[in-house]
């Protein structure tokens, strides 16, 4: 719900800030309609960066991963009690 709320307000404060710079014409007309083009891409590169940024802090659980591995022997001891050829090509 955070993210909603900053990635609104970034939308309310572009949008005013391309308002305005409508209204005060500091810019030349002819680039104003870049604006919500540069905006899209830089929405863009912010949600690829948060992408990026969660798949490097993103944890290890080794102690699971014991745990799945007894349970993947498990299965494959049960699968091979009822006939099922469960071997790894």
């Amino acid at each position: 719900m955070k993210h909603i709320v900053k990635i609104l307000t970034l939308v309310v404060a572009i949008t005013a800030l391309w308002i305005g710079l409508l209204q005060t014409s500091m810019i030349p007309s002819s680039h104003t309609w870049l604006l919500p083009i540069y905006f899209v891409v830089s929405l863009g590169c912010y949600g690829l960066l948060m992408v990026g940024v969660g798949l490097m802090n993103f944890p290890t659980c080794p102690q699971e991963a014991l745990l799945l591995q007894k349970d993947i022997i498990e299965a494959k001891e049960y699968l091979n009690q009822k006939g099922v050829d469960v071997s790894s090509s």
